[in-house]
């Protein structure tokens, strides 16, 4: 080796070790905060599912379809995206620019979509052949596999292709939405359109909302702002009429089912009957306190029984459809949370309750099906930790209950078609993202996929998990970020990180503890950032999320207040120098908490806040606060608009002009009392964007929040 090669060697060499080092302390952007690039998140499986042949499973990798298979441990290559487009063109075909979402309806077949247009695929041949071609305008589409049969909606009607034709089946006017979601997406309702299970018969939302308020949204984009006024039903105020249509085939014929007044009441679960005959649907009072469960003859419309009732003092919520037993027995399984905790219910067709199956104080957050014999039901629950959902089973003869996991922390699990194996999916805080196959009992037969840390070369906070009591002596779970590099003796301002309302919970067994790179960026920014999800957080049982009913705002600042003095005793806190921040109920939760404890919190930012739930719409705002008329007291002490004179320090308000969730009327009338009461708030609007800010705009986010802090903590 000569001079210059030595020499080019060492400098080889010295760069090399400068990479490995820089690498190891890679920083996290705004933008990444922002959560806009995917390599900082665990990869996973694309397109992981069991097919429709029995022990066989696929996903996508780098546009190659690959299939693995219980009996075997090695994995076959089935297709490329290039071998796939080279069959389309040849058969005059369009091609893909990227790898289709498949849907397996049969064997070595698939259904899948290039725009508007749907074709099936025979996998051994890669012959595609053409289904149908959808209009341009259609949305929602809903397909039955077994009869490759479409519904879907135009505007506000509902089409049917039946495998030969394309039929209107609905013909209202404006202001009346059919085939679509009702009730703003509450009760778990994600869909409006519902095939019957031979395909035969399609039921329907039909929503009648002519009589709710229009509430007019603005677009700024264009050079006279354009009017685009949204139904938005507030609390107390008249709300939409739903029904349920069921559309036949075989006549081409529509009823409505009869479910009697009052008409503003609410329509869920709905679920068909496995005989094709009869449909199911939960009735739920507008005041949310009283279910019926009832089945209606389909041809009909006529009730034919109630099949049991759940009443509360505080609130009923159906989440789910009813589970029926693959064994057409007709019977099925029902999630409650009538005693306290919710558990699976084994239930007769006719209603008669066989037996409780699960109990104990934890709760079943998902169903994921049966074995093909119905001797067990699988499910999802946080039985070994409120932090965790793990897998498990239950006996259908005596509730006896199955530890599935492999492993503690947060699951997901596709349950095989005949209930014989599982493909479990977890994180928890070492474990990015693994994938295991289990057989029924849990075992593990054999690791399909381990992700990478993608974080392995930045330069991260620790995160430590901590339990606090509430005054009632129930166990609350923070999260606790340290700044990077602490110094002895050295005291650091703190962001406290705030939802607190129902449906969510922020501090989980999993990858990161469930925080996301703003919080990270945050740490990283110097900052202590603690979150702690209080009383009235999601799963964690009635007792726990129902003690906020009547009087939101309360209890949950009460909480945020015992975290916050938790921080204060520790040395490395700073505790003249603590803010707040949050978005939606966070942002109600972080003003809420600015304008009662000035002397705790120096600085506040909340995006999209509720500041008056008056404001708020119908479903959510009555299910936890009852109508302003029944609950005068509770509304005016959550108002934040009356206790807008104590405002002290620096808060910033944030909104998106498009919102239509949190109107953006709540912090304009907030900013007009500040203005009377002659206090100085800043206020930030994002234009064009609905209830969050999304995209390549939210790292402007990021930075305008943590500009704020850093000027004013």
């Amino acid at each position: 080796m000569n001079m210059n090669q030595i020499r080019f060697f060492l400098l080889a060499s010295l760069m090399f070790l400068f990479s490995g080092i820089q690498a190891q302390n890679q920083l996290l952007t705004p933008e990444d905060a922002a959560g806009v690039n995917p390599a900082l998140y665990p990869r996973g499986l694309n397109q992981l599912q069991w097919t429709a042949s029995p022990g066989e499973y696929t996903w996508v990798s780098d546009n190659y379809l690959i299939r693995g298979r219980v009996s075997a441990q090695q994995n076959d290559t089935l297709f490329s995206l290039k071998s796939l487009n080279k069959s389309l063109m040849q058969s005059g075909l369009d091609s893909l620019r990227r790898f289709p979402q498949l849907q397996w309806i049969a064997a070595n077949k698939a259904l899948y979509r290039n725009g508007q247009k749907y074709y099936t695929l025979d996998i051994n041949t890669l012959i595609a052949q053409l289904l149908t071609t959808l209009p341009d305008e259609a949305e929602n589409p809903e397909i039955h596999t077994g009869t490759l049969r479409i519904a879907y909606t135009i505007d506000n009607n509902v089409f049917v292709f039946d495998g030969a034709n394309h039929t209107q089946i609905t013909s209202e006017p404006e202001g009346v939405e059919c085939g679509k979601t009702v009730h703003r997406n509450e009760f778990g309702i994600d869909k409006g359109l519902f095939w019957s299970p031979d395909g035969n018969s399609l039921a329907f939302y039909r929503m009648d909302e002519r009589m709710v308020s229009e509430y007019p949204l603005a677009d700024m984009s264009q050079r006279i702002a354009a009017a685009k006024p949204i139904r938005y039903p507030m609390a107390g105020m008249t709300s939409h009429q739903v029904t349920l249509g069921v559309y036949m085939l075989s006549d081409k014929s529509t009823r409505y089912l009869k479910t009697g007044e009052p008409a503003d009441q609410y329509l869920t679960a709905v679920t068909w009957h496995p005989d094709n005959k009869s449909i199911y649907v939960g009735l739920l009072n507008r005041g949310q306190n009283h279910l019926r469960m009832n089945r209606y003859d389909a041809l009909s419309g006529e009730q034919l029984q109630t099949l049991f009732e759940e009443k509360a003092e505080t609130w009923v919520e159906p989440l789910t459809p009813l589970y029926f037993l693959p064994d057409n027995s007709g019977r099925f399984v029902w999630p409650s949370l009538r005693n306290g905790f919710n558990h699976l219910y084994l239930y007769e067709s006719g209603g008669k309750l066989l037996r409780q199956l699960t109990s104990g104080p934890w709760m079943v957050t998902s169903v994921l099906g049966f074995d093909q014999k119905s001797t067990q039901v699988y499910f999802l629950a946080t039985q070994q930790s409120p932090l965790e959902q793990n897998l498990h089973s239950a006996r259908l003869k005596d509730g006896r209950v199955s530890l599935l996991s492999s492993a503690g922390g947060q699951h997901r699990a596709l349950l095989s078609a005949d209930g014989r194996h599982i493909i479990d999916t977890w994180s928890n805080l070492s474990t990015p993202r693994k994938t295991v196959l289990l057989d029924a009992s849990g075992k593990v037969l054999k690791n399909v996929h381990e992700a990478d840390n993608p974080l392995k070369d930045m330069r991260l906070a620790p995160i430590e998990m901590v339990q606090l009591k509430a005054d009632d002596g129930a166990v609350m779970y923070g999260r606790l970020i340290k700044p990077l590099e602490m110094e002895a003796g050295k005291k650091y301002p703190v962001v406290v990180y705030v939802y607190g309302g129902p449906h969510a919970q922020l501090v989980t067994n999993s990858w990161l503890g469930g925080a996301n790179f703003y919080l990270l960026y945050l740490a990283q920014k110097g900052y202590v950032v603690f979150t702690l999800d209080n009383r009235g957080s999601a799963n964690r049982g009635k007792a726990f999320e129902h003690i906020i009913h009547r009087r939101l705002g309360q209890i949950e600042m009460q909480d945020q207040i015992t975290g916050i003095e938790y921080l204060k005793s520790l040395p490395f806190v700073d505790e003249n120098r603590i803010g707040v921040d949050g978005w939606s109920y966070g942002g109600f939760m972080s003003i809420n908490l600015k304008l009662n404890h000035p002397e705790v919190l120096k600085v506040a930012t909340a995006g999209g806040p509720v500041t008056d739930w008056k404001y708020y719409e119908v479903m959510y705002g009555e299910r936890y606060m009852d109508s302003p008329d029944e609950n005068p007291e509770g509304y005016k002490n959550s108002s934040l608009l009356n206790q807008a004179g104590k405002l002290e320090g620096n808060l910033l308000v944030i909104h998106g002009d498009m919102d239509d969730v949190v109107v953006m009327q709540h912090s304009l009338v907030l900013l007009k009392r500040f203005v009377e009461e002659m206090k100085v708030s800043d206020y930030f609007i994002y234009t064009g964007h609905p209830h969050n800010v999304r995209g390549r705009d939210r790292a402007h986010l990021i930075r305008k929040i943590t500009d704020y802090f850093d000027r004013n903590l």
